[in-house]
């Protein structure tokens, strides 16, 4: 019985994991989000399959069952693009498909925590591993974060790792 949860949980997030990926720019969501979206999708396209092939015969062949695969990650591609739209009400292609959304499950919460590493959610504008993810910044904007996050260590709500880490990443670009 566990094993069996533990392995609808697995396959729902690859799924979910799937179309997070197939849309450019950011979707950050929890892990149960993610899951859901899978699960959602998985029992979409599975409909969609057993419409098509016949509900004994979705998975007959490994064809049939790689196109069941294909429409149940299409079906959750489908559900982040709705949430995407609707729910962050952000855009599926373009510079803003890139922005990091403003609101959503877990948005605000994702932002402050970014915010308190001296990060500003909406400079970010590139894929993550890039060197182009932040807009150029003056040297006094530099000087004006890097105050913000002593006084942040100094008040307690920083660490010292994490004060080092964002002094790094400031001192990068």
């Amino acid at each position: 019985m566990a094993g069996s949860l533990i392995s609808i949980a697995i396959s729902g997030f690859l799924i979910g994991a799937l179309a997070r990926l197939a849309l450019p720019g950011p979707d950050p969501m929890p892990f149960w989000l993610t899951v859901l979206v899978g699960l959602a999708g998985s029992i979409v396209g599975g409909a969609c399959a057993a419409a098509l092939y016949g509900a004994s015969h979705t998975f007959d062949t490994s064809g049939h069952a790689f196109a069941t695969l294909l429409l149940e990650v299409g079906a959750a591609v489908a559900i982040v693009g709705l949430y995407r739209r609707y729910v962050q009400q952000r855009p599926m292609s373009g510079p803003d498909a890139r922005r990091f959304p403003s609101r959503g499950v877990g948005i605000e919460r994702m932002r402050s925590r970014l915010r308190q590493l001296g990060i500003d959610p909406d400079r970010v504008t590139g894929p993550p591993g890039t060197d182009a993810r932040l807009e150029p910044r003056s040297a006094e904007e530099i000087a004006a974060e890097l105050q913000k996050l002593r006084e942040q260590r100094d008040a307690g709500t920083l660490s010292e790792e994490e004060y080092d880490r964002a002094r790094e990443r400031l001192r990068r670009y």
